[in-house]
Protein backbone atom coordinates (compact mmCIF):
# COMPACT_ATOMS: atom_id res chain seq x y z
CA UNK A 1 0.00 0.00 0.00
CA UNK A 2 2.76 2.41 0.93
CA UNK A 3 4.71 1.47 -2.19
CA UNK A 4 1.65 2.20 -4.36
CA UNK A 5 1.25 5.63 -2.68
CA UNK A 6 4.93 6.35 -3.24
CA UNK A 7 4.59 5.58 -6.97
CA UNK A 8 1.53 7.87 -7.24
CA UNK A 9 3.36 10.66 -5.45
CA UNK A 10 6.46 10.21 -7.59
CA UNK A 11 4.40 10.39 -10.79
CA UNK A 12 2.74 13.62 -9.64
CA UNK A 13 6.09 15.05 -8.62
CA UNK A 14 7.66 14.01 -11.93
CA UNK A 15 4.90 15.70 -13.96
CA UNK A 16 5.16 18.90 -11.91
CA UNK A 17 8.95 18.99 -12.28
CA UNK A 18 8.78 18.36 -16.03
CA UNK A 19 6.20 21.13 -16.47
CA UNK A 20 8.36 23.55 -14.48
CA UNK A 21 11.46 22.64 -16.46
CA UNK A 22 9.65 23.09 -19.79
CA UNK A 23 8.41 26.52 -18.73
CA UNK A 24 11.84 27.56 -17.49
CA UNK A 25 13.51 26.34 -20.66
CA UNK A 26 11.05 28.30 -22.78
CA UNK A 27 11.64 31.44 -20.75
CA UNK A 28 15.40 31.07 -20.74
CA UNK A 29 15.39 30.54 -24.52
CA UNK A 30 13.56 33.83 -24.98
CA UNK A 31 15.93 35.62 -22.63
CA UNK A 32 18.95 34.06 -24.33
CA UNK A 33 17.72 35.23 -27.73
CA UNK A 34 17.31 38.78 -26.43
CA UNK A 35 20.98 38.98 -25.58
CA UNK A 36 22.07 37.91 -29.05
CA UNK A 37 21.99 40.31 -31.97
CA UNK A 38 18.74 40.17 -33.92
CA UNK A 39 18.77 39.25 -37.56
CA UNK A 40 18.11 42.15 -39.96
CA UNK A 41 14.49 41.21 -40.69
CA UNK A 42 13.58 41.00 -36.99
CA UNK A 43 15.39 44.27 -36.32
CA UNK A 44 13.52 46.01 -39.16
CA UNK A 45 10.21 44.63 -37.92
CA UNK A 46 10.84 45.79 -34.35
CA UNK A 47 11.99 49.21 -35.55
CA UNK A 48 8.78 49.65 -37.56
CA UNK A 49 6.64 48.63 -34.57
CA UNK A 50 8.48 51.08 -32.30
CA UNK A 51 8.17 53.82 -34.94
CA UNK A 52 4.42 53.18 -35.27
CA UNK A 53 4.09 53.24 -31.48
CA UNK A 54 5.73 56.66 -31.18
CA UNK A 55 3.64 58.05 -34.08
CA UNK A 56 0.46 56.64 -32.54
CA UNK A 57 1.20 58.21 -29.17
CA UNK A 58 2.03 61.58 -30.72
CA UNK A 59 -1.07 61.69 -32.95
CA UNK A 60 -3.38 60.31 -30.27
CA UNK A 61 -5.08 57.82 -32.59
CA UNK A 62 -4.71 56.20 -35.96
CA UNK A 63 -1.41 56.92 -37.71
CA UNK A 64 -1.59 58.53 -41.18
CA UNK A 65 -5.38 58.65 -41.16
CA UNK A 66 -6.43 60.97 -43.94
CA UNK A 67 -9.73 62.69 -44.64
CA UNK A 68 -11.08 59.58 -46.42
CA UNK A 69 -10.63 57.56 -43.23
CA UNK A 70 -12.32 60.22 -41.11
CA UNK A 71 -15.24 60.43 -43.58
CA UNK A 72 -15.66 56.64 -43.58
CA UNK A 73 -15.49 56.54 -39.78
CA UNK A 74 -18.15 59.24 -39.38
CA UNK A 75 -20.43 57.48 -41.89
CA UNK A 76 -20.13 54.21 -39.99
CA UNK A 77 -20.84 55.92 -36.67
CA UNK A 78 -23.95 57.54 -38.17
CA UNK A 79 -25.12 54.13 -39.45
CA UNK A 80 -24.65 52.59 -36.01
CA UNK A 81 -26.46 55.45 -34.30
CA UNK A 82 -29.37 55.11 -36.72
CA UNK A 83 -29.41 51.33 -36.25
CA UNK A 84 -29.27 51.40 -32.44
CA UNK A 85 -31.36 54.48 -31.76
CA UNK A 86 -28.73 57.18 -31.40
CA UNK A 87 -26.91 58.10 -28.26
CA UNK A 88 -23.26 58.03 -27.36
CA UNK A 89 -21.60 54.94 -28.82
CA UNK A 90 -18.39 55.43 -26.84
CA UNK A 91 -19.97 55.32 -23.37
CA UNK A 92 -21.18 52.05 -21.88
CA UNK A 93 -24.99 52.11 -21.61
CA UNK A 94 -26.57 52.50 -18.20
CA UNK A 95 -28.84 49.59 -17.42
CA UNK A 96 -31.46 49.96 -14.71
CA UNK A 97 -33.29 46.97 -13.35
CA UNK A 98 -36.40 47.36 -11.26
CA UNK A 99 -37.53 44.82 -8.73
CA UNK A 100 -40.57 42.90 -9.99
CA UNK A 101 -43.68 43.06 -7.86
CA UNK A 102 -44.46 39.55 -6.74
CA UNK A 103 -47.81 38.48 -5.43
CA UNK A 104 -48.12 35.84 -2.82
CA UNK A 105 -50.31 32.94 -3.87
CA UNK A 106 -52.35 31.13 -1.23
CA UNK A 107 -52.12 27.35 -1.25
Amino acid sequence: MALHRLFQLSSLLRSAVSLTLRRNMGLSAVLFNRTKELDPIQKLFLDKIRDYNTKSKSSGGIVDAGPAYQKNLSEEVIKLQRLYGGGDLIKFPEVKFTEPKLEEVAK
